[in-house]
């Protein structure tokens, strides 16, 4: 004889693993911490303005002689 399911909470299990699954593939896309978001946040700046420090002037520079 075949064992009796109850068919809600078949439905209800399947519908669980499934938003399992799809939350395991966003922390996967989206997985970063906002201390990592942060820091990487943090460093771009220093880097942009680091360069922007380095930068040479294209016109106006007090040792042309234009």
């Amino acid at each position: 004889m075949a064992e009796i399911i109850n068919l809600n909470r078949a439905r209800k299990a399947r519908a669980k693993a499934e938003a399992k699954r799809d939350a395991q593939n966003n922390r996967v896309i989206h997985g970063r911490t906002r201390a990592e978001k942060d820091g990487a946040r943090c460093q771009r700046d220093n880097d942009r303005r680091r360069l922007d420090g380095a930068k040479l002037e294209e016109n106006g520079a007090p040792d042309e002689k234009s």
